[in-house]
């Protein structure tokens, strides 16, 4: 585990506890995500908070005049204090953890669910239903598309994969085959 993943599993656990506190814990999680979209994707607000010539006031001011009204104190007050620590490098590091820590203490689940095809709503929530079975917890899915899929998932929650593709099956399959054939 890298010094980074520890420091935003500190700052992810102080977050938690200020939104459980306010009880927003899943808008949080929102407001986090919209935090590091903009601060690592958007190339200019990610050249802006990188720049070593504008002070951090400046940086604060800015990033306090583009949130207001749009984030909680509690994430606020975050983002502030990574700005001022030179911390800005762990913001997704700190909502991975975020939304782990969520996740334990909601007993939820987030699904990766790779598919040839984008997924329909009624097929996500199919799937969503199937591994909440599976695995005790609600689950909330995120559809890939991967056009390398011939046919069927691939499902990933947390470090587990569930391989139910067709590429997946034809060398599960093989391996069946070859181990025959050995014996």
């Amino acid at each position: 585990m890298s010094r980074d993943t520890v420091v935003a599993g500190r700052y992810a656990k102080a977050l938690y506890g200020a939104a459980v506190d306010e009880g927003i814990t899943l808008e949080v999680e929102a407001q986090l995500k919209t935090v590091v979209d903009v601060l690592h994707f958007d190339a200019e607000v990610k050249q802006f908070i990188l720049a070593p010539r504008i002070s951090q006031t400046d940086k604060l001011n800015v990033l306090r005049t583009a949130l207001k009204g749009k984030v909680s104190e509690a994430v606020m007050n975050t983002v502030e204090l990574l700005v001022e620590r030179r911390r800005t490098d762990i913001f997704e590091e700190l909502l991975a953890a975020y939304i782990k820590i969520e996740g334990d203490a909601l007993g939820i689940g987030d699904a990766t669910v790779y598919s040839a095809y984008s997924l329909s709503q009624a097929e996500q929530d199919q799937v969503a239903a199937e591994f909440s079975q599976l695995t005790g917890r609600k689950i909330r899915v995120t559809n890939v598309v991967d056009t390398s899929l011939l046919g069927g998932l691939k499902v990933v929650i947390g470090d587990k994969l569930y391989d139910g593709s067709l590429s997946g099956k034809l060398t599960r399959l093989e391996k069946s085959f070859n181990d025959k054939q050995r014996r």
